[in-house]
């Protein structure tokens, strides 16, 4: 049991809450959304600092954030619900002015939670200021009165280095041969195993570099950034607007040279990955739209299947209490889903934190969107860690595995 203190309220008791502190409030508990000029050089580029920047940014449009109202980190398997409580229970406090009233306004928490129930580390950030952009229009939301932030300039990463992370290139293939084995005698239909790799920088990471660098290579990705975790996904794991609900999932891929995309290994994982988020999401929804067949999705180092589901939403769950019904799909984690997670551990002994869980941003009112924290890198101090998995079935082949692996870390290896 941990004391949470939000601000202006009494500290109250809130079971399996690992760690919550607040940074000084001004005077008062007023946000306020106004509408503003749009900024001439882009979202990214009005981060002040490499001290905590926020960014859910895709196409030029989003949210970024910086400065810290307050936070929270839990763990454990109500992680996402525990938060959910914490958010809405500080915004029933605060008196909110919003003057544009669009997806993204008022006040706002960026998010990451760890793919497995036994990591620490996920945590909701308050930012004391947000800069927005949709549909061309610009808002900025603040508490209090704006304070002057020093703006520093951004810092590339030199000298850089590599060296094997938790699990190396060999151990990953290995890993992959033993789940494709246990695959063919029955055992599970899928797995989507990952490894890491180290990049050491010799000065610390800017991660608005790293951001920078995603956000113009992949654009039609979400460049994100919350608490060091910084990445730009293709996967929509879940966006709640104005009683709907919308994913995209992706699974099954190719790069240049690599063969066809729709092939009967490609479509069997893809289908696996469709079918466990459709089977979650059911209960929240009185409709569901889920196309017959997937679309590609071609980006700069690789092409994925993709299938986007839409539904109409019924009761009044929050973003984050369906997040947490849905995560992990079969597209991160396997099927069965208890099978998957059990060999996922196993066999790459490795805690993988945040990589491969949800990231993005919840709204006062329960809305928001969340990706899936692919393509990133968890920034700490000169050391960046990569991440990069693949979705193994029976017809898996180690050594193309560890290549597709490869073509997916080439995302963060060259906007480092």
């Amino acid at each position: 049991m941990t004391l949470v203190i939000a601000p202006g309220r009494p500290p109250r008791a809130v079971p399996n809450l690992v760690c919550v502190t607040t940074a000084a409030l001004p005077t008062g508990l007023r946000v306020r959304t106004r509408e503003v000029d749009a900024p001439a050089g882009g979202l990214l580029a009005l981060l002040p600092s490499a001290r905590g920047p926020l960014s859910w940014v895709r196409g030029g449009e989003g949210l970024v954030g910086w400065g810290e109202v307050a936070r929270v980190t839990t763990t454990g398997p109500g992680r996402f619900a525990e938060a959910d409580a914490w958010w809405r229970g500080l915004v029933a406090d605060w008196e909110i002015a919003d003057e544009v009233g669009l997806a993204g306004t008022g006040p706002v928490a960026f998010t990451s939670m760890t793919f497995a129930d036994s990591s620490p580390g996920s945590v909701l950030v308050v930012p004391r200021v947000v800069v927005g952009m949709r549909g061309g229009r610009a808002w900025v939301t603040e508490f209090g009165d704006p304070t002057p932030v020093p703006t520093e300039p951004v810092r590339p990463s030199r000298g850089l280095r590599y060296a094997d992370g938790d699990l190396p290139v060999a151990g990953y293939r290995a890993a992959v041969a033993e789940a494709v084995r246990r695959m063919r005698e029955g055992e599970l239909d899928k797995a989507a195993l990952a490894h890491d790799l180290l990049a050491v920088s010799e000065a610390d990471h800017d991660p608005r570099h790293l951001l920078r660098g995603l956000a113009a290579r992949y654009p039609t990705c979400w460049a994100y950034a919350v608490d060091g975790l910084v990445g730009a996904t293709p996967e929509l794991l879940l966006r709640k607007r104005a009683g709907t609900v919308e994913s995209r999932v992706l699974a099954g891929t190719v790069w240049p040279g690599s063969g066809e995309l729709g092939t009967e290994k490609n479509l069997v994982e893809h289908r696996y990955a469709v079918d466990s988020l459709v089977e979650r999401l059911q209960p929240f929804c009185r409709a569901l739209d889920v196309p017959a067949a997937p679309s590609v999705l071609a980006l700069p180092n690789v092409s994925h299947l993709a299938t986007d589901v839409r539904g109409r939403t019924r009761g009044d769950a929050s973003l984050l209490r369906i997040a947490g019904a849905v995560h992990p799909t079969a597209a991160v984690g396997g099927t069965p889903r208890t099978e998957a997670l059990e060999l996922i551990s196993a066999l790459e002994g490795m805690d993988r934190g945040r990589y491969a869980g949800p990231v993005g941003w919840v709204g006062s009112a329960g809305d928001g969107e969340l990706g899936v924290a692919l393509r990133c890198a968890q920034l700490t101090g000169p050391v960046a860690r990569l991440f990069a998995g693949c979705g193994i079935v029976a017809d898996s082949d180690p050594d193309t595995e560890v290549r597709e692996a490869a073509a997916k870390l080439r995302a963060v290896r060259e906007a480092l």
